[in-house]
């Protein structure tokens, strides 16, 4: 070998070392990026020694994928628990001491005093009040779910934006992927940022890949909605003004085709405001509808009424829980007489004035401890007494808080271990690229040591040539 080659290949060994010490430089410095996916050098042999051919990716498209659906499921239970606590807390209090169930439960007992009591005129002002707070209970709680259903409306329009912003990041990215790899260029950046972008596409809805030729991607939904294909696909949503029972959100639609399941926020949210609340507004209506029907007098309403005028409410009515008032003629607050519940309204019940006079009061117990049908549409038992149906209304959110809560662990896991795992195979571990920096640095004396040599040897050369 001549000393010309051999200062050849030394002087692309130095370049080829220098190449890939910039590299792991690179992976140290973005050690604590979780976007970033660690590089290395590929080295190749030709007639001048070696030479770097390319810069690759530790990329793992599987592992990649696995976190993608299981950021979304995650996102998804996270967005629906939260939601579940808000609306628990809304309609039931802290630990459900605010709950129609608990309200009713004072009303019966205060009820049951007054029975036993019939003379005591206090005691008719504690079930006039008692109701008074079962009515405030009821049309607080329809408030209070109208008021998130407009809440969780105005979220959702965000989230659309949002991923609206985010597909067309994407498309500058995915666009700087293909035009690098199609004249052959570092494309290791614009692919970190593609990927980046696709986590947090996948936050707000579930989402399928398909790479083709010059790393393009074609990015869809769970479903097989498509996202992206060499455009961006546009994600609509009308946001609406003003929520009350029996309104319908509007639905998202996605190039097109409504969005009506699958995990990540945006599912959840729509579950949430379109299902979650509408049945706890429907349960909440029902329990309306029992009170009404135990204190009807003769088909009059008795101690608890309703605006606009009364009409039938023999079956669900939809926002009932929000019109539900007491009847002015009972309410000393209104000028009302609360006797008036021991003795008749629209009838006298005691004609005789007796003070020991009990039918209606016995009849209004015996009313709400009377098994009545309820609408299916309330997810819990159709057939109950009043005191039983508001129960179970607590032990269904609560079991769905609890099976949703069970969704989250399990899916938080599977993300925390696919996240792991990911990251293991495609993120930088500093030891090792450490461990690597000091084999480099010796590489890089030697070449150093070998072209110190031979430029000594060529200059002996050249004096003795003198």
């Amino acid at each position: 070998m001549s000393l010309s080659s051999a200062l050849s290949i030394a002087q692309s060994a130095l370049l080829a070392t220098s190449r890939r010490t910039s590299v792991v430089t690179q992976n140290v410095t973005n050690a604590d990026n979780a976007d970033y996916t660690r590089r290395s050098a590929v080295l190749i042999s030709d007639q001048s020694g070696i030479r770097v051919a390319d810069i690759r990716r530790a990329a793992n498209d599987s592992l990649l994928r696995q976190y993608l659906n299981a950021n979304s499921d995650w996102e998804g239970q996270q967005t629906m628990f939260a939601g579940l606590d808000t609306l628990a807390l809304a309609v039931n209090g802290e630990a459900n001491g605010t709950s129609p169930a608990t309200g009713l439960g004072a009303l019966q007992e205060s009820l049951q005093l007054y029975a036993a009591s019939p003379s005591s005129a206090s005691l008719a002002d504690g079930v006039v009040n008692s109701a008074r707070q079962l009515v405030q209970t009821l049309n607080g709680g329809t408030s209070q779910i109208q008021s998130y259903r407009a809440e969780l409306d105005l979220e959702i329009s965000r989230s659309v934006d949002d991923l609206n912003s985010l597909l067309a990041e994407f498309d500058a990215a995915n666009t700087a992927v293909v035009k690098a790899t199609a004249i052959g260029e570092d494309a290791t950046d614009a692919l970190d940022k593609r990927d980046a972008i696709l986590k947090e596409i996948s936050q707000y809805i579930p989402v399928s890949t398909q790479t083709r030729a010059n790393n393009d991607m074609v990015v869809t939904t769970g479903d097989g909605v498509t996202l992206y294909e060499t455009s961006p696909r546009n994600i609509a949503f009308e946001p609406t003004a003003f929520y009350s029972a029996g309104v319908e959100g509007n639905a998202v639609y996605i190039d097109g085709v409504p969005v009506t399941t699958g995990t990540g926020k945006l599912a959840a949210m729509v579950e949430l405001r379109d299902n979650v609340a509408v049945t706890m507004q429907t349960q909440l209506d029902e329990i309306a509808r029992g009170l009404i029907t135990a204190f009807d007098e003769a088909g009059t309403p008795g101690l608890f009424t309703w605006t606009p005028p009364p009409a039938t409410v023999g079956s669900l009515t939809p926002g009932l829980a929000g019109k539900i008032e007491i009847n002015a003629d009972f309410d000393p607050d209104a000028g009302g007489d609360p006797v008036k519940l021991r003795d008749g309204n629209s009838y006298d019940a005691n004609p005789d004035n007796h003070a020991a006079f009990t039918g209606l009061l016995v009849a209004y117990g015996d009313n709400l401890d009377a098994s009545m049908n309820f609408d299916p549409s309330t997810g819990v038992n159709t057939n109950s007494n009043l005191g039983e149906f508001a129960t179970n209304t607590i032990s269904w959110v609560e079991a769905l808080r609890q099976t949703t809560s069970n969704s989250g662990l399990t899916s938080g896991a599977l993300l925390s271990r696919v996240s792991e795992t990911l990251s293991n195979s495609t993120g930088v571990n500093v030891d090792d690229q450490m461990a690597l920096m000091l084999e480099l640095e010796h590489s890089y004396e030697a070449s150093a040591r070998l072209i110190s040599t031979i430029d000594e040897m060529m200059a002996i050369l050249l004096e003795m040539a003198g």
